[in-house]
Protein backbone atom coordinates (compact mmCIF):
# COMPACT_ATOMS: atom_id res chain seq x y z
CA UNK A 1 0.00 0.00 0.00
CA UNK A 2 2.97 2.27 -0.58
CA UNK A 3 5.18 4.02 1.93
CA UNK A 4 3.27 5.82 4.65
CA UNK A 5 4.22 7.29 8.05
CA UNK A 6 4.81 4.66 10.71
CA UNK A 7 2.19 6.38 12.89
CA UNK A 8 -0.64 5.28 10.59
CA UNK A 9 -1.84 1.70 10.94
CA UNK A 10 -3.06 -1.04 8.63
CA UNK A 11 -6.39 -2.58 9.65
CA UNK A 12 -7.39 -5.99 8.29
CA UNK A 13 -11.15 -6.57 8.55
CA UNK A 14 -12.79 -9.93 9.22
CA UNK A 15 -16.11 -10.83 7.59
CA UNK A 16 -18.12 -10.42 10.80
CA UNK A 17 -17.03 -6.78 11.08
CA UNK A 18 -18.64 -5.97 7.71
CA UNK A 19 -21.76 -7.94 8.68
CA UNK A 20 -21.97 -6.02 11.95
CA UNK A 21 -21.38 -2.65 10.24
CA UNK A 22 -21.45 -2.73 6.42
CA UNK A 23 -19.88 0.75 6.33
CA UNK A 24 -17.07 -0.16 8.71
CA UNK A 25 -14.39 0.63 6.10
CA UNK A 26 -15.05 4.35 6.71
CA UNK A 27 -14.42 4.18 10.47
CA UNK A 28 -10.61 4.09 10.55
CA UNK A 29 -9.79 7.79 9.97
CA UNK A 30 -6.34 8.28 8.38
CA UNK A 31 -5.39 4.61 8.63
CA UNK A 32 -5.37 2.05 5.80
CA UNK A 33 -7.86 -0.81 5.46
CA UNK A 34 -7.25 -4.23 3.88
CA UNK A 35 -9.99 -6.67 2.87
CA UNK A 36 -8.69 -10.24 2.32
CA UNK A 37 -10.15 -12.05 -0.70
CA UNK A 38 -11.52 -14.71 1.67
CA UNK A 39 -13.77 -12.05 3.23
CA UNK A 40 -15.30 -11.28 -0.18
CA UNK A 41 -15.93 -14.99 -0.73
CA UNK A 42 -17.70 -15.30 2.63
CA UNK A 43 -19.83 -12.23 1.88
CA UNK A 44 -20.74 -13.79 -1.45
CA UNK A 45 -21.89 -17.02 0.23
CA UNK A 46 -23.99 -15.11 2.78
CA UNK A 47 -25.62 -12.54 0.48
CA UNK A 48 -28.24 -14.88 -1.04
CA UNK A 49 -29.55 -16.41 2.18
CA UNK A 50 -33.07 -15.52 3.23
CA UNK A 51 -31.88 -13.88 6.40
CA UNK A 52 -31.50 -10.34 7.68
CA UNK A 53 -27.72 -10.71 7.85
CA UNK A 54 -27.75 -11.22 4.06
CA UNK A 55 -28.95 -7.65 3.61
CA UNK A 56 -25.91 -6.40 5.53
CA UNK A 57 -23.67 -8.56 3.33
CA UNK A 58 -25.18 -7.03 0.20
CA UNK A 59 -24.75 -3.50 1.57
CA UNK A 60 -21.08 -4.24 2.34
CA UNK A 61 -20.53 -5.63 -1.19
CA UNK A 62 -22.16 -2.59 -2.82
CA UNK A 63 -20.06 -0.29 -0.65
CA UNK A 64 -16.86 -1.97 -1.82
CA UNK A 65 -18.06 -1.94 -5.43
CA UNK A 66 -18.62 1.82 -5.27
CA UNK A 67 -15.12 2.35 -3.88
CA UNK A 68 -13.36 0.18 -6.47
CA UNK A 69 -15.65 0.94 -9.45
CA UNK A 70 -13.09 2.93 -11.47
CA UNK A 71 -9.92 1.33 -10.08
CA UNK A 72 -7.55 -0.86 -12.10
CA UNK A 73 -6.55 -4.31 -10.78
CA UNK A 74 -3.11 -2.91 -9.87
CA UNK A 75 -4.65 0.01 -7.97
CA UNK A 76 -7.05 -2.30 -6.09
CA UNK A 77 -4.06 -4.25 -4.78
CA UNK A 78 -2.06 -1.07 -4.08
CA UNK A 79 -4.90 0.81 -2.40
CA UNK A 80 -7.68 3.21 -3.38
CA UNK A 81 -8.12 6.49 -1.40
CA UNK A 82 -11.18 6.28 0.83
CA UNK A 83 -11.55 10.06 0.83
CA UNK A 84 -12.69 9.93 -2.80
CA UNK A 85 -15.44 7.44 -2.03
CA UNK A 86 -17.15 9.11 0.92
CA UNK A 87 -17.66 12.40 2.68
CA UNK A 88 -16.69 10.82 6.01
CA UNK A 89 -13.53 11.55 7.96
CA UNK A 90 -11.75 8.54 6.39
CA UNK A 91 -8.56 9.64 4.59
CA UNK A 92 -6.55 6.43 4.32
CA UNK A 93 -6.53 3.81 1.57
CA UNK A 94 -8.41 0.56 1.11
CA UNK A 95 -7.02 -2.47 -0.71
CA UNK A 96 -8.04 -6.04 -1.47
CA UNK A 97 -5.39 -8.64 -0.63
CA UNK A 98 -5.31 -11.88 -2.62
CA UNK A 99 -4.60 -14.17 0.31
CA UNK A 100 -4.88 -17.28 -1.91
CA UNK A 101 -1.56 -16.40 -3.54
CA UNK A 102 0.45 -16.88 -0.33
CA UNK A 103 3.03 -19.63 -0.72
CA UNK A 104 3.10 -22.53 1.73
CA UNK A 105 6.03 -21.12 3.73
CA UNK A 106 4.04 -17.96 4.52
CA UNK A 107 1.17 -19.94 6.06
CA UNK A 108 1.01 -20.60 9.79
CA UNK A 109 -2.29 -22.48 9.61
CA UNK A 110 -3.80 -24.85 7.08
CA UNK A 111 -5.94 -23.03 4.52
CA UNK A 112 -8.99 -25.24 5.07
CA UNK A 113 -10.90 -22.71 7.18
CA UNK A 114 -11.70 -19.10 6.17
CA UNK A 115 -10.57 -17.85 9.60
CA UNK A 116 -7.20 -19.54 9.11
CA UNK A 117 -6.70 -17.93 5.69
CA UNK A 118 -7.49 -14.49 7.12
CA UNK A 119 -5.06 -15.00 10.02
CA UNK A 120 -2.36 -16.19 7.58
CA UNK A 121 -2.92 -13.03 5.53
CA UNK A 122 -2.71 -10.84 8.65
CA UNK A 123 0.56 -12.46 9.77
CA UNK A 124 2.04 -12.03 6.28
CA UNK A 125 1.03 -8.36 6.09
CA UNK A 126 2.43 -7.79 9.59
CA UNK A 127 5.87 -8.78 8.28
CA UNK A 128 5.51 -6.89 5.00
CA UNK A 129 4.51 -3.55 6.56
CA UNK A 130 7.07 -3.32 9.36
CA UNK A 131 7.56 -1.00 11.21
CA UNK A 132 3.91 0.05 10.75
CA UNK A 133 1.37 -1.44 13.14
CA UNK A 134 -0.88 -4.02 11.51
CA UNK A 135 -4.14 -4.83 13.32
CA UNK A 136 -6.57 -7.68 12.68
CA UNK A 137 -10.11 -6.53 13.52
CA UNK A 138 -12.64 -9.26 14.26
CA UNK A 139 -15.65 -9.76 16.51
CA UNK A 140 -14.84 -13.47 16.83
CA UNK A 141 -13.28 -14.01 20.28
CA UNK A 142 -11.79 -17.39 19.36
CA UNK A 143 -10.26 -15.94 16.21
CA UNK A 144 -8.65 -13.17 18.25
CA UNK A 145 -7.14 -15.80 20.56
CA UNK A 146 -5.85 -17.87 17.62
CA UNK A 147 -4.31 -14.82 15.96
CA UNK A 148 -2.55 -13.75 19.16
CA UNK A 149 -1.29 -17.27 19.74
CA UNK A 150 0.11 -17.38 16.19
CA UNK A 151 2.13 -14.19 16.75
CA UNK A 152 -0.22 -11.41 15.67
CA UNK A 153 0.71 -8.43 17.82
CA UNK A 154 -2.28 -6.26 16.91
CA UNK A 155 -5.72 -7.87 17.40
CA UNK A 156 -8.85 -5.89 18.26
CA UNK A 157 -12.60 -6.09 18.53
CA UNK A 158 -14.57 -3.67 16.35
CA UNK A 159 -15.69 -0.93 18.74
CA UNK A 160 -16.54 2.13 16.66
CA UNK A 161 -20.27 1.73 17.36
CA UNK A 162 -19.81 1.21 21.11
CA UNK A 163 -20.90 4.22 23.11
CA UNK A 164 -19.76 2.71 26.41
CA UNK A 165 -16.92 0.34 27.32
CA UNK A 166 -18.70 -1.53 30.08
CA UNK A 167 -22.39 -2.29 30.55
CA UNK A 168 -22.18 -1.22 34.20
CA UNK A 169 -21.85 2.38 32.99
CA UNK A 170 -25.09 2.23 31.00
CA UNK A 171 -27.55 4.96 31.95
CA UNK A 172 -30.22 3.55 34.28
CA UNK A 173 -32.70 6.37 33.79
CA UNK A 174 -32.65 7.46 37.43
CA UNK A 175 -30.28 8.86 40.04
CA UNK A 176 -30.68 7.37 43.52
CA UNK A 177 -29.17 9.83 45.97
CA UNK A 178 -27.85 8.74 49.36
CA UNK A 179 -29.56 10.37 52.31
CA UNK A 180 -32.00 13.23 51.82
CA UNK A 181 -32.28 15.26 48.62
CA UNK A 182 -33.40 18.38 50.48
CA UNK A 183 -30.47 17.97 52.88
CA UNK A 184 -28.16 18.70 49.94
CA UNK A 185 -30.05 21.77 48.70
CA UNK A 186 -29.06 25.21 50.02
CA UNK A 187 -30.79 27.40 47.43
CA UNK A 188 -33.87 26.52 45.40
CA UNK A 189 -36.41 28.44 43.33
CA UNK A 190 -39.82 26.78 43.16
CA UNK A 191 -42.80 27.65 40.96
CA UNK A 192 -46.23 26.07 40.60
CA UNK A 193 -47.89 25.69 37.20
CA UNK A 194 -51.38 24.26 37.58
CA UNK A 195 -50.98 21.01 39.51
CA UNK A 196 -47.24 20.73 38.79
CA UNK A 197 -44.40 22.12 40.92
CA UNK A 198 -40.95 22.81 39.47
CA UNK A 199 -37.71 23.33 41.40
CA UNK A 200 -34.60 25.03 40.01
CA UNK A 201 -31.40 23.98 41.78
CA UNK A 202 -27.65 24.56 41.18
CA UNK A 203 -26.18 22.22 38.54
CA UNK A 204 -23.39 20.95 40.82
CA UNK A 205 -25.91 19.15 43.06
CA UNK A 206 -26.49 16.38 40.51
CA UNK A 207 -23.80 14.49 38.60
CA UNK A 208 -24.27 14.05 34.82
CA UNK A 209 -28.00 14.86 34.59
CA UNK A 210 -29.99 14.27 31.40
CA UNK A 211 -33.52 14.98 30.21
CA UNK A 212 -36.27 12.87 31.85
CA UNK A 213 -33.86 11.35 34.35
CA UNK A 214 -35.69 10.47 37.58
CA UNK A 215 -34.29 11.61 40.93
CA UNK A 216 -35.07 9.68 44.14
CA UNK A 217 -33.42 9.50 47.56
CA UNK A 218 -33.23 7.27 50.64
CA UNK A 219 -36.01 9.06 52.52
CA UNK A 220 -38.75 7.61 50.28
CA UNK A 221 -40.45 10.97 50.32
CA UNK A 222 -38.89 12.75 47.33
CA UNK A 223 -39.19 11.94 43.64
CA UNK A 224 -38.62 14.24 40.68
CA UNK A 225 -37.74 14.24 36.99
CA UNK A 226 -35.21 16.41 35.16
CA UNK A 227 -37.03 18.60 32.63
CA UNK A 228 -34.29 21.10 31.78
CA UNK A 229 -30.63 21.73 32.60
CA UNK A 230 -27.56 23.71 31.61
CA UNK A 231 -24.12 24.33 33.10
CA UNK A 232 -25.51 26.55 35.87
CA UNK A 233 -28.83 25.05 36.95
CA UNK A 234 -31.19 22.11 36.75
CA UNK A 235 -34.98 22.29 36.62
CA UNK A 236 -36.86 19.40 38.23
CA UNK A 237 -40.52 18.50 38.10
CA UNK A 238 -41.59 17.42 41.59
CA UNK A 239 -43.48 14.14 41.20
CA UNK A 240 -43.83 13.24 44.88
CA UNK A 241 -42.85 9.77 46.06
CA UNK A 242 -46.35 8.82 47.28
CA UNK A 243 -48.02 10.20 44.16
CA UNK A 244 -45.56 8.28 41.99
CA UNK A 245 -46.27 5.07 43.90
CA UNK A 246 -49.98 5.78 43.44
CA UNK A 247 -49.79 5.53 39.63
CA UNK A 248 -52.07 2.87 38.19
CA UNK A 249 -52.78 1.44 34.74
CA UNK A 250 -55.49 -1.10 33.88
CA UNK A 251 -55.71 -2.08 37.54
CA UNK A 252 -51.94 -2.59 37.92
CA UNK A 253 -50.17 -0.80 40.79
CA UNK A 254 -46.36 -0.52 41.08
CA UNK A 255 -44.67 -2.86 43.57
CA UNK A 256 -41.57 -0.69 43.91
CA UNK A 257 -40.32 2.77 42.99
CA UNK A 258 -38.70 1.48 39.78
CA UNK A 259 -42.01 0.21 38.46
CA UNK A 260 -43.58 3.52 39.53
CA UNK A 261 -41.05 5.48 37.46
CA UNK A 262 -41.70 3.18 34.51
CA UNK A 263 -45.48 3.70 34.82
CA UNK A 264 -44.98 7.47 34.94
CA UNK A 265 -43.00 7.40 31.68
CA UNK A 266 -45.34 4.93 29.98
CA UNK A 267 -48.47 6.94 30.81
CA UNK A 268 -47.00 10.28 29.71
CA UNK A 269 -48.09 10.94 26.08
CA UNK A 270 -45.35 13.57 25.74
CA UNK A 271 -42.72 10.84 26.05
CA UNK A 272 -42.66 9.15 22.65
CA UNK A 273 -39.96 6.57 23.39
CA UNK A 274 -39.79 4.55 26.60
CA UNK A 275 -36.94 2.08 27.11
CA UNK A 276 -37.38 -0.50 29.87
CA UNK A 277 -34.42 -2.68 30.82
CA UNK A 278 -33.88 -5.06 33.70
CA UNK A 279 -33.74 -8.73 34.72
CA UNK A 280 -36.37 -11.34 33.97
CA UNK A 281 -39.38 -10.98 36.24
CA UNK A 282 -39.08 -7.26 36.96
CA UNK A 283 -42.39 -6.45 35.23
CA UNK A 284 -41.33 -4.92 31.89
CA UNK A 285 -43.91 -6.68 29.72
CA UNK A 286 -46.71 -6.48 32.31
CA UNK A 287 -46.31 -2.72 32.77
CA UNK A 288 -46.04 -2.05 29.03
CA UNK A 289 -49.18 -4.01 28.16
CA UNK A 290 -51.18 -2.58 31.08
CA UNK A 291 -50.32 0.94 29.95
CA UNK A 292 -51.08 0.06 26.32
CA UNK A 293 -54.62 -1.01 27.28
CA UNK A 294 -55.04 2.01 29.56
CA UNK A 295 -53.96 4.51 26.89
CA UNK A 296 -55.89 2.91 24.02
CA UNK A 297 -59.15 1.78 25.64
CA UNK A 298 -59.61 3.96 28.74
CA UNK A 299 -58.03 7.23 27.60
CA UNK A 300 -58.38 6.90 23.82
CA UNK A 301 -55.01 8.54 23.17
CA UNK A 302 -53.92 5.92 20.63
CA UNK A 303 -56.02 3.98 18.14
CA UNK A 304 -54.28 0.58 18.26
CA UNK A 305 -51.55 -1.53 19.84
CA UNK A 306 -48.85 -3.07 17.65
CA UNK A 307 -46.82 -5.79 19.37
CA UNK A 308 -43.63 -7.03 17.75
CA UNK A 309 -40.36 -8.70 18.65
CA UNK A 310 -37.41 -10.28 16.93
CA UNK A 311 -37.99 -13.84 15.84
CA UNK A 312 -35.24 -16.49 16.16
CA UNK A 313 -32.11 -16.33 13.99
CA UNK A 314 -31.74 -12.63 14.73
CA UNK A 315 -35.11 -11.54 13.39
CA UNK A 316 -34.45 -13.33 10.10
CA UNK A 317 -37.30 -15.79 9.73
CA UNK A 318 -40.66 -16.75 11.18
CA UNK A 319 -40.33 -20.19 9.66
CA UNK A 320 -42.94 -22.44 8.13
CA UNK A 321 -45.57 -22.30 10.85
CA UNK A 322 -49.08 -22.50 9.40
CA UNK A 323 -51.48 -19.60 9.29
CA UNK A 324 -51.38 -15.84 8.84
CA UNK A 325 -48.56 -13.54 9.95
CA UNK A 326 -50.24 -12.99 13.33
CA UNK A 327 -50.75 -16.74 13.84
CA UNK A 328 -47.12 -17.40 12.96
CA UNK A 329 -46.03 -14.77 15.49
CA UNK A 330 -48.10 -16.13 18.38
CA UNK A 331 -45.47 -18.64 19.65
CA UNK A 332 -42.85 -15.88 19.82
CA UNK A 333 -45.25 -13.48 21.54
CA UNK A 334 -46.46 -15.91 24.18
CA UNK A 335 -45.01 -13.61 26.87
CA UNK A 336 -47.47 -10.93 25.78
CA UNK A 337 -50.49 -13.25 25.70
CA UNK A 338 -49.43 -14.62 29.11
CA UNK A 339 -49.43 -11.05 30.38
CA UNK A 340 -52.93 -10.41 29.01
CA UNK A 341 -54.11 -13.53 30.85
CA UNK A 342 -52.61 -12.21 34.10
CA UNK A 343 -54.39 -8.89 33.62
CA UNK A 344 -57.76 -10.68 33.22
CA UNK A 345 -57.37 -13.86 35.24
CA UNK A 346 -60.10 -12.78 37.69
CA UNK A 347 -62.70 -12.22 34.97
CA UNK A 348 -65.68 -14.58 34.86
CA UNK A 349 -64.75 -15.66 31.33
CA UNK A 350 -61.06 -15.01 30.75
CA UNK A 351 -61.10 -16.23 27.13
CA UNK A 352 -64.06 -14.02 26.34
CA UNK A 353 -62.36 -11.04 28.00
CA UNK A 354 -59.16 -11.63 26.04
CA UNK A 355 -60.97 -11.74 22.71
CA UNK A 356 -62.95 -8.63 23.60
CA UNK A 357 -59.88 -6.70 24.76
CA UNK A 358 -57.77 -7.70 21.75
CA UNK A 359 -60.57 -6.52 19.47
CA UNK A 360 -61.35 -3.37 21.47
CA UNK A 361 -57.68 -2.31 21.70
CA UNK A 362 -57.06 -3.40 18.10
CA UNK A 363 -54.00 -5.40 19.19
CA UNK A 364 -51.94 -6.49 16.19
CA UNK A 365 -49.04 -8.94 16.32
CA UNK A 366 -46.42 -8.13 13.68
CA UNK A 367 -43.03 -9.49 12.67
CA UNK A 368 -40.01 -7.20 12.68
CA UNK A 369 -39.31 -8.51 9.16
CA UNK A 370 -42.30 -6.62 7.79
CA UNK A 371 -41.83 -3.32 9.65
CA UNK A 372 -39.47 -1.87 7.04
CA UNK A 373 -41.21 0.59 4.72
CA UNK A 374 -44.26 1.13 6.93
CA UNK A 375 -45.48 4.41 8.39
CA UNK A 376 -47.23 3.79 11.71
CA UNK A 377 -49.56 6.56 12.88
CA UNK A 378 -51.36 7.14 16.20
CA UNK A 379 -50.31 3.79 17.67
CA UNK A 380 -48.82 2.30 20.80
CA UNK A 381 -45.95 0.15 19.51
CA UNK A 382 -44.50 -2.41 21.91
CA UNK A 383 -41.16 -3.96 20.92
CA UNK A 384 -40.25 -6.83 23.23
CA UNK A 385 -36.93 -8.71 23.56
CA UNK A 386 -35.07 -6.01 21.63
CA UNK A 387 -31.72 -6.82 23.22
CA UNK A 388 -31.22 -9.20 20.26
CA UNK A 389 -31.63 -6.44 17.67
CA UNK A 390 -28.78 -4.44 16.17
CA UNK A 391 -28.70 -0.66 16.19
CA UNK A 392 -29.64 -0.59 12.48
CA UNK A 393 -32.64 -2.89 13.05
CA UNK A 394 -33.88 -0.69 15.90
CA UNK A 395 -33.34 2.41 13.78
CA UNK A 396 -35.54 0.84 11.10
CA UNK A 397 -38.38 0.40 13.60
CA UNK A 398 -37.96 3.82 15.23
CA UNK A 399 -38.07 5.58 11.86
CA UNK A 400 -41.35 3.79 11.06
CA UNK A 401 -43.09 5.61 13.93
CA UNK A 402 -45.12 8.49 12.57
CA UNK A 403 -47.08 11.28 14.20
CA UNK A 404 -48.91 10.41 17.42
CA UNK A 405 -47.10 7.09 17.95
CA UNK A 406 -45.46 5.92 21.17
CA UNK A 407 -42.73 3.27 21.04
CA UNK A 408 -41.87 1.10 24.05
CA UNK A 409 -38.68 -0.98 23.86
CA UNK A 410 -38.12 -3.72 26.43
CA UNK A 411 -35.17 -6.03 26.90
CA UNK A 412 -32.86 -7.88 29.24
CA UNK A 413 -29.20 -7.39 28.33
CA UNK A 414 -28.21 -10.58 30.16
CA UNK A 415 -30.32 -12.68 27.77
CA UNK A 416 -28.75 -12.02 24.37
CA UNK A 417 -29.12 -14.93 21.94
CA UNK A 418 -27.53 -13.30 18.87
CA UNK A 419 -24.18 -14.57 17.62
CA UNK A 420 -23.27 -11.07 16.50
CA UNK A 421 -24.08 -9.04 19.61
CA UNK A 422 -22.88 -8.51 23.15
CA UNK A 423 -24.46 -6.44 25.90
CA UNK A 424 -22.23 -3.51 24.92
CA UNK A 425 -22.95 -3.70 21.16
CA UNK A 426 -26.67 -4.50 21.44
CA UNK A 427 -29.04 -2.08 19.76
CA UNK A 428 -30.82 -1.73 23.12
CA UNK A 429 -27.64 -0.36 24.71
CA UNK A 430 -27.13 1.88 21.70
CA UNK A 431 -30.54 3.57 21.90
CA UNK A 432 -30.33 3.98 25.69
CA UNK A 433 -27.19 6.08 25.25
CA UNK A 434 -28.21 7.81 22.02
CA UNK A 435 -31.65 8.91 23.23
CA UNK A 436 -30.92 9.77 26.85
CA UNK A 437 -30.80 13.51 26.08
CA UNK A 438 -33.80 13.48 23.75
CA UNK A 439 -36.64 15.28 25.50
CA UNK A 440 -39.19 12.85 24.04
CA UNK A 441 -37.63 9.73 25.56
CA UNK A 442 -37.20 8.13 28.98
CA UNK A 443 -35.29 5.10 30.14
CA UNK A 444 -35.87 3.12 33.33
CA UNK A 445 -33.87 0.16 34.64
CA UNK A 446 -36.33 -1.92 36.65
CA UNK A 447 -34.12 -2.91 39.54
CA UNK A 448 -35.30 -6.02 41.35
CA UNK A 449 -37.32 -9.11 40.49
CA UNK A 450 -40.89 -9.03 41.76
CA UNK A 451 -42.36 -12.08 40.04
CA UNK A 452 -41.56 -14.74 42.63
CA UNK A 453 -39.04 -15.86 45.24
CA UNK A 454 -37.86 -18.56 42.83
CA UNK A 455 -37.15 -16.09 40.00
CA UNK A 456 -35.44 -13.68 42.38
CA UNK A 457 -33.16 -16.41 43.75
CA UNK A 458 -32.30 -17.66 40.25
CA UNK A 459 -31.46 -14.13 39.09
CA UNK A 460 -29.06 -13.62 41.99
CA UNK A 461 -27.48 -17.08 42.31
CA UNK A 462 -27.38 -18.69 38.85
Amino acid sequence: MGSKPALTKVYILDTNVLLHDPLAVYQFQEHDVVIPMTVLEELDRIKDRHKDVSRDARVAIRTLENIFAEASPELIQEGVPLANASETHASGKIAIFADHTLDQQAKNFTADEPDNRIINAALYLQKQHQPRTVVLVTKDINMRLKAKGAGMSGVEDYRSDQLIDDIQFLAKGFNHLEGSFWGRVKTCDSVTQGRDTFHTIPAELLESPYINQYIIDDTQSFAARVVRYDEQQIELQDLGYERLMGRTAWGIHPKNIYQAMALDALLDPNIELVILTGPAGCGKTLLAMACALELVIERGIYSKVIVTRNTPEIAESIGFLPGSEEEKMMPWLAAVTDTLEVLHHNDESMDGSLHYIMDKANIQFKSVNFMRGRSIQNSFVFLDECQNLTASQLKTIITRCGEGTKLVCCGNLSQIDSNYLTAVTSGLTYIVERFKNFEGSANVYLNGVVRSRLASFAEQEL
